[in-house]
């Protein structure tokens, strides 16, 4: 059973980055596509980047594309993702999921694994 545990949530300033972690256990990590989500208070959860079992393939929602990095170390039961020019937008409960579908499909319903979250502020 895949459990998942999410890390490098904080406040930070309107044009700051973070790196947010996903640590896997439970399973080996190279068997799930891996994908980041974010609900803000009152809104649904929404995708924001999911990348393949391999690495090979990522998705990237309009609104993080050349901001979000996603990555993932395999041999370290990890992945990661690189927030760079944050937006006050951008504030949200920040989840990793997993899935054993194939590819960087980024829909919420393909996900049936998820860590407790961890909370991302942007403001000034």
């Amino acid at each position: 059973q895949l459990q998942l545990v999410e890390s490098g949530g904080g406040l930070v300033q309107p044009g700051g980055s973070l790196r947010l972690s996903c640590a896997a256990s439970g399973s080996t990590l190279d068997s799930y596509s891996i994908g980041w989500f974010r609900q803000a208070p009152g809104k649904g959860r929404e995708a924001v980047s999911c990348i393949s079992r391999s690495g090979g393939s990522t998705n990237y929602a309009d609104s993080v594309k050349g901001r979000f990095i996603i990555s993932r170390d395999n041999a370290k039961n990890t992945v990661y993702l690189q927030m760079n020019s944050l937006k006050a937008e951008d504030t949200g409960t920040y989840y990793c999921g997993g899935t054993r579908a194939y590819g960087s499909v980024c829909q919420v319903l393909w996900y049936g694994f998820w860590g407790q979250g961890t909370q991302v502020t942007v403001s000034s």
